[in-house]
């Protein structure tokens, strides 16, 4: 599928969830065998190409996209979480969005784990 076809399969809900907001709804992709497919195929292939050592995915659609990029490529997959999702220490950061702030935590396992890794 060609980039337009793809982008094509994405909802664009006006207004979402406040006056002046698009939001892109990725549900209509994800659910088209193909399109979903050549999302993935497509984002493996970057990711390749930067010679990439983890897959990072941020909670929710990050970690549908992310890990089957993450299993094509034989890569570790990273979740970043909502706050108070994980039960280990974490690092946090705060964020702007067009309607308010939010914060993503990653645990510190993953890191670990790379730095062995990249160190063996």
């Amino acid at each position: 599928m060609s980039p337009d076809e793809v982008r094509a399969l994405i909802r664009s809900i006006p207004d979402f969830p406040r006056p002046g907001i698009l939001f892109r709804d990725v549900t209509t992709l994800m659910g088209h065998a193909a399109g979903f497919t050549a999302s993935v195929d497509w984002l493996a292939r970057r990711a390749s190409a930067h010679r990439s050592e983890a897959i990072v995915g941020i909670e929710a659609r990050g970690f549908i996209f992310g890990a089957p990029v993450a299993a094509a490529l034989g890569l570790p997959f990273i979740p970043v979480r909502k706050p108070g999702k994980l039960p280990v220490p974490s690092l946090s950061v705060a964020y702007e969005l067009e309607y308010g702030t939010d914060c993503l935590e990653l645990g510190s396992g993953p890191i670990k784990l790379l730095a062995v890794q990249a160190n063996s």
